[in-house]
């Protein structure tokens, strides 16, 4: 086990750090953005009117996204939910409304699949190098698919570091604490001796129900973040996580 100082926060006798993927560990917010447009804009032109309020409750506004929005912390299927919804309430059923969505997401995918990739955020690889050297069990835990999630870790070559790639796909989503109990099944650690790294409330809220050692909110340059008040402490940059020796 380890000693994990945060801060001014020390977190005793860890044997697992869980990290979210998307603002956590990747730098995703314009792809995110991009993303939302796209889809919004594919609806849009067989819905005619639905874009631009679509757009909003995927938490895009004025070209930013809110890192509380449904595009930031949602589940791929609760934004084709939420896309759904908007599409019904022009009065076509639920079932043409999800498919309409089903169709637009689908095709965004397309559009971007020879993208460029989101960045790791400077510093992670150097901290995930650290953690894994100390003994610690690291795991992915994101709202992304695991497919994605996976294709990440390949990606980057985190492999030796990363030992759970996992992502929400038709089972729970966050912020149900299952997600974090299988997590740690997975990795073959406890709970409650497990940190959760993460920069939605979702995540917190998900860990702080699931009895985890710690709840660590991240806000690239921004430790104040006000949506992470919940969090046990909150870090502007990865390298704030350290090993100690108590």
């Amino acid at each position: 086990m380890v000693n994990i100082r945060c801060k001014e926060v020390i977190f005793p006798e860890i044997q697992g750090i869980i990290f979210d993927k998307d603002g956590t560990l990747e730098n995703s917010a314009e792809f995110l953005r991009n993303l939302a447009q796209k889809r919004s804009r594919l609806i849009d032109a067989e819905i005619p009117g639905v874009g631009d309020p679509l757009l909003m409750a995927f938490g895009v506004d004025s070209n930013q996204i809110d890192p509380t929005g449904l595009m930031a912390v949602g589940s791929r299927r609760e934004n084709e939910i939420a896309a759904a919804a908007y599409i019904a309430e022009t009065g076509r059923g639920w079932m043409e409304s999800l498919a309409i969505a089903r169709r637009a997401f689908s095709e965004a995918d397309r559009h971007f699949q020879n993208a460029a990739p989101s960045p790791l955020f400077v510093g992670c690889l150097e901290v995930l190098q650290l953690l894994s050297a100390a003994g610690l069990k690291l795991g992915i835990l994101s709202a992304d698919t695991t497919a994605k999630v996976e294709a990440f870790v390949q990606r980057y070559q985190l492999t030796n570091y990363i030992q759970l790639a996992m992502g929400v796909d038709r089972g729970p989503s966050k912020p149900d604490p299952a997600l974090f109990w299988q997590a740690c099944e997975k990795l073959g650690v406890e709970p409650s001796a497990t940190l959760m790294v993460g920069d939605a409330v979702s995540d917190m809220e998900m860990a702080r129900q699931a009895g985890a050692a710690g709840c660590i909110g991240i806000c690239w340059e921004n430790s104040q973040a006000s949506h992470l008040a919940i969090a046990d402490v909150t870090i502007e940059q990865l390298d704030r996580l350290e090993v100690v020796n108590c």
